[in-house]
């Protein structure tokens, strides 16, 4: 088999993580080879990109220019190092974000130019797209309240935007999907996790991917 790259998108809350454990736990059952990743970071040099984004005690003035290429700057990293060679010997790619994270939340979320956006997205990836995303919708007010109940009182920077901005981010992200239908599988991710974790793996089986016997 071929390696296979899926992406998970979706705003604050909106249970990437369980379903990408939930489909890494399962595929490995059955003894697939898979690597998950985490956007940003997934590498030595991501992680430290990731702390300066999330959790560094100066970055409270960080422009959205430089937010843009902090983020390109790991998954340009992620993409070479770790992403591109498990690829190249017939893995599961399950990424946690990747560039549509970008389009949305810098982009849109951000009011950065789409073009300018979408160029910086190109260089960092290099021609590695997600054979198939799955986007995991949610309300965006029920999103932050699930988010934020995971850990009272703690906030990273990205949280810390006012719910305008993730309402933003949720209309761009099904505005994308509705733009690429041949690779978004947009799910509802107010249903049960059980339930998610079903129609991801029927959306793997119904569009020829064939992960399990």
């Amino acid at each position: 088999m071929a390696g296979l790259f899926v992406s998970f998108e979706g705003g604050e809350g909106s249970g990437k993580s369980t379903q990408i454990r939930l489909l890494e736990e399962k595929l490995q059952a059955f003894g697939r080879p898979v690597l998950h990743v985490r956007e940003p970071g997934g590498t030595a040099i991501g992680e430290v990109i990731r702390h300066l984004l999330k959790h560094h005690p100066d970055n409270g003035g960080m422009t959205r220019e430089a937010e843009l290429l902090l983020f390109a700057a790991s998954r340009a990293q992620l993409v070479r190092e770790r992403i591109l060679p498990f690829l190249a010997g017939s893995g599961i790619v399950l990424a946690d974000r990747f560039m549509d994270s970008t389009t949305v939340y810098q982009g849109n979320g951000r009011d950065l130019p789409s073009d300018l956006v979408a160029a910086v997205n190109a260089f960092a990836v290099g021609g590695c797209h997600p054979h198939i995303t799955f986007l995991l919708d949610l309300d965006a007010s029920a999103g932050l309240i699930r988010a934020r109940a995971r850990q009272p009182g703690l906030r990273d920077r990205m949280e810390e935007a006012d719910e305008s901005f993730y309402h933003t981010v949720r209309q761009a992200y099904l505005d994308l999907a509705a733009g690429s239908p041949e690779r978004f599988c947009v799910l509802d991710a107010a249903l049960p996790p059980e339930r998610l974790h079903v129609l991801i793996i029927e959306t793997l089986t119904a569009r020829g991917y064939g992960l399990l016997p």
